[in-house]
């Protein structure tokens, strides 16, 4: 499925091609909460990194949270690049150095017609804020940390994969 999505500005426009576009994982990070606002809830998508095209990519900055480590509480930078508009500050895509294959466009910069989940995966809701009140359907799934389940096995799991171009 070709995805096409763009900042609130307009500066940046985007196009990518998925076999995986369902809007499921809703993310309850600190990370996800801060730089995306409100309760988080941020929805990656996946994408196939080969095929992004970027225009106004002038208008693109990179940030990289910095993360304690959970054994040792020594903060690092993560190796994440979370991409968004240096103008209008709209979170647009991560792009991890480990998976460099692909792309994970947050679904709330997504301006084509997403299919809608059966059901949802909520993840880090160890990390929720108190004044966030989690609304799960009957078959979400709730995990305090991350699943192991990624985007990719999830599509599977439910045979929803798409034609990605």
């Amino acid at each position: 499925m070709k995805l096409e999505g763009s900042c609130s500005c307009k500066a940046v426009s985007f196009s990518l091609d998925s076999a995986h576009p369902y809007p499921f994982n809703i993310c309850y990070c600190s990370i996800c909460r801060k730089t995306a606002g409100g309760g988080g809830f941020a929805i990656n998508l996946g994408g196939d990194a080969e095929s992004l095209v970027v225009n106004g990519g002038e208008s693109v900055s990179i940030y990289r949270a910095s993360i304690a480590d959970s054994e040792t509480g020594k903060i690092e930078q993560s190796p994440c690049e979370r991409h968004f508009c240096k103008v209008c500050a709209t979170v647009l895509w991560v792009w991890d150095p480990r998976w460099p294959e692909l792309i994970h466009p947050f679904a709330s910069a997504i301006d084509s017609d997403l299919p809608t989940p059966t059901e949802r995966t909520h993840l880090m809701l160890e990390a929720k804020s108190s004044w966030i009140e989690p609304q799960f359907g009957e078959l979400d799934r709730r995990f305090d940390v991350y699943p192991q389940e990624s985007i990719a096995e999830w599509h599977q799991r439910l045979g929803v994969e798409v034609d990605p171009g």
